[in-house]
């Protein structure tokens, strides 16, 4: 009876993942501490402080051609309409809503998205407090889901939490707008909200729980 042998070939090397450096810049992640000053954009006083005016429109769900680089039976894909986070997008048709009724239960519930717009102008003085040289931080939380777009951007960054971008079911964002603001300057807001969960549409309505901005 012969013994079998055992064949030792040469050591398996396993290289590790390389890194890829994060793209630069990062964005920034908002203080964890009290804000010195916070102004609730839900109120007709707190929006006009910023001369914000809100535009709502439902975004639909339409069928594209699919990427050059698509596997071959996948011949049309689907995109969103309009592409409203886009800086100077032309919303003057839209219908204008009080901050108020940013808490107002909109869309027909199901898979369902909607976009909220409006430019914010940092005062010379809220109330007592002068916001020269502040950090300014947007605090929203949406129902269900947002991304968040600022002067035509969509802050993110992967494998790791990002201010503007879904967060999670029902959970608040903060993201800031600039490390140190000066009056007279001017961001463009573009809200994406998503009535979720996605793959198990019910149904819910998209809707503001709070809308606010913070100084520190």
């Amino acid at each position: 009876m012969t013994t079998p042998h055992h064949v030792v070939g040469p050591p398996v090397i396993i290289a590790a993942t390389p890194v890829r450096p994060l793209p630069s810049p990062q964005p920034a992640i908002a203080p964890a501490l009290p804000p010195v000053c916070a102004v609730d954009l839900m109120t007709v006083d707190g929006s006009a402080m910023f001369g914000a005016q809100w535009k709502t429109k439902e975004a639909k769900i339409i069928e594209v051609p699919a990427i050059p680089d698509a596997m071959p039976e996948f011949e049309t894909t689907y995109d969103i309409d309009p592409h409203a986070g886009e800086a100077g997008f032309d919303d003057s048709a839209w219908p204008t809503i009080l901050p108020t009724e940013l808490e107002a239960k909109r869309g027909g519930g199901k898979v369902s998205f909607l976009w909220f717009r409006t430019t914010l102008t940092i005062p010379t003085r809220l109330g007592d407090f002068d916001p020269m040289g502040a950090q300014a931080v947007l605090a929203l939380c949406i129902d269900d889901y947002a991304e968040i777009w600022v002067n035509g951007e969509l802050p993110r960054a992967a494998g790791r939490p990002s201010p503007a971008t879904v967060q999670g079911f029902n959970m608040p964002q903060r993201l800031v707008l600039s490390a140190a603001v000066s009056p007279g300057d001017t961001f463009e807001l573009a809200v994406f909200a998503i009535n979720g969960p996605i793959s198990a549409a019910h149904e819910n309505t998209v809707w503001f729980r709070e809308a606010r901005v913070e100084f520190y």
